[in-house]
């Protein structure tokens, strides 16, 4: 069990959810952050307040809550100019502290947010992948009646295409492998999804009018797949890589072909103070994080989903410490 100090709290965790980070980390590469083991993961969750230190003054056992786990020293030169997300001295909890894959977790105050009494514990534990999308659809640039491609259906991909949607997208396309995640894709407001393995994906948004792309979110992470978002992407647009590659990957570009196209290469890193905006939108159900979440598991079964891709295609998996 977790000891407590003055400003943190205990949170019994109800659900986390199992991130394409937790992956990297699992396979040895590093994530967001340096992970030294046996540091527990899990970094997207929620629960209730079991115990608050006594310096706490808005978080009371029996409280529904989320956490933003990455904690701000508040006193690095990022942290004073606004820019926290680049902390010199950043706490990761579930990277770099003890995070959410266990029965209980230590969270310091500032990092918890109540969630709403409609809002399930799954759909709290997505606060945290919605806030780190919605810092990259504010690096796009998209403006009502934008026509816009998503590359990627999995779940952040999703989210991203609804973003699109709320940001002002007129026009959104879809590219991904996976028939069932097309269907959701298209249940969530894709216009158009492509099957990469059977389809010709530029013949196919050609002829379906997709030619000029304002923005292009690539949620793959993969070399071939960025090299895609640049081919793909249309005049004075920008193509977003948000999908994390594993740190050692190189992808070759043409820079004449990004000077011809005047194209805007972006990425975007963790969440800065963008919790309270994801909550706004999953508790007001302006977004569908639910619906993509695949099954619910017990701690026994997240070795099998972090160590097999054939699970992981299915969707989304969320941790239950107290599930049999």
């Amino acid at each position: 069990m977790p000891e407590i100090g003055a400003r943190d709290v205990l949170i019994k965790v109800m659900a986390c959810g199992v991130c394409g980070t937790d992956v990297h980390i699992f396979e040895g590469d590093q994530g967001a952050a340096d992970c030294t083991p046996p540091t527990i993961l899990g970094h997207e969750f929620s629960g209730i307040v079991e115990q608050a230190g006594g310096a706490v003054a808005n978080l009371k056992p029996g409280d529904r809550v989320c956490v933003d786990p990455n904690g701000l020293c508040g006193s690095c030169d990022f942290c004073r100019n606004g820019t926290g997300h680049f902390c010199e001295n950043m706490t990761g909890v579930g990277t770099t502290a003890d995070g959410g894959f266990a029965q209980y977790c230590r969270v310091h105050q500032k990092q918890v947010y109540h969630i709403a009494d409609t809002t399930s514990f799954e759909e709290g534990a997505m606060a945290e992948p919605v806030a780190c999308c919605l810092h990259g659809i504010d690096l796009c640039d998209i403006k009502p009646g934008s026509t816009v491609l998503v590359i990627g259906g999995g779940m952040i991909g999703l989210i991203m295409l609804q973003l699109a949607r709320i940001a002002g997208a007129a026009r959104i396309a879809l590219i991904e492998p996976v028939e069932s995640k097309r269907a959701m894709g298209k249940k969530l407001g894709a216009d158009l999804c492509i099957d990469p393995l059977t389809q010709d994906a530029p013949e196919v948004l050609s002829a379906e009018g997709f030619g000029q792309m304002d923005g292009v979110i690539e949620c793959v992470g993969l070399p071939q797949t960025i090299r895609q978002a640049v081919a793909l992407a249309g005049k004075g647009s920008v193509v977003m890589m948000f999908g994390l590659t594993k740190p050692d990957d190189e992808v070759s570009i043409k820079p004449f072909e990004i000077f011809k196209k005047e194209i805007t290469l972006r990425s975007s890193y963790i969440n800065p103070y963008t919790i309270s905006r994801a909550l706004a939108l999953i508790d007001n159900r302006r977004i569908d994080v639910s619906s993509m979440i695949y099954g619910c598991l017990p701690l026994e079964g997240l070795a099998g989903v972090l160590s097999s891709p054939t699970l992981r295609q299915n969707g989304k998996y969320i941790v239950n410490p107290w599930k049999e």
